[in-house]
């Protein structure tokens, strides 16, 4: 072997070496992105859930306050004492509940939130017509003072609040 032959060929050494160590640093960040994409997507999976959860403890609280609107003994034939005569009833003698009302819901799927009811009457004066209700439904995770939603909401990625209006 003659010295430019040696030298010749102990020039490319260390090339496969260069290659492998830039593709272990591509599949690194590969696998470190897909990891970070798979956390994210558990995390907003679980936070859709969540959501879910709130929008039917909201709508709990819309169907407590409808019932406690609708359960007057004037206005819901019979029930109640005394009862009423069927015909005699009077939109006008139902009432709100306590406004706000907080309560939390039974359900163990529920039990995580609060959820807050205000209730709203509207009497129109000028023409005699029915007493118009609005019910607002707030349920949230994270509650403050027992209530929501919070007078400063929370920073944290996990607060959830939902929020049901209606009207009778």
């Amino acid at each position: 072997m003659t010295p430019q032959f040696a030298q010749l060929r102990a020039g490319p050494r260390g090339f496969a070496i260069v290659s492998a160590i830039f593709i272990l640093v591509v599949l690194g960040a590969l696998g470190a992105f897909i990891v970070n994409v798979s956390t994210n997507q558990q995390t907003g999976s679980s936070l859709d859930i969540q959501g879910v959860r709130a929008y039917q403890a909201a709508r709990a609280g819309v169907e407590w306050g409808i019932y406690q609107v609708q359960a007057t003994p004037a206005y819901n034939f019979s029930y109640g004492t005394p009862a009423v005569a069927v015909g005699s009833a009077n939109p006008n003698t139902r009432a709100c509940p306590a406004s706000p009302s907080s309560f939390v819901p039974a359900g163990p799927t529920l039990a995580g939130f609060t959820v807050t009811v205000t209730c709203i009457a509207t009497v129109d004066l000028v023409n005699g017509g029915p007493t118009v209700y609005t019910l607002q439904s707030t349920a949230c995770n994270q509650p403050a003072a027992g209530a929501c939603p919070p007078a400063v909401p929370a920073a944290s990625i996990d607060y959830i609040e939902r929020r049901v209006e209606v009207t009778l």
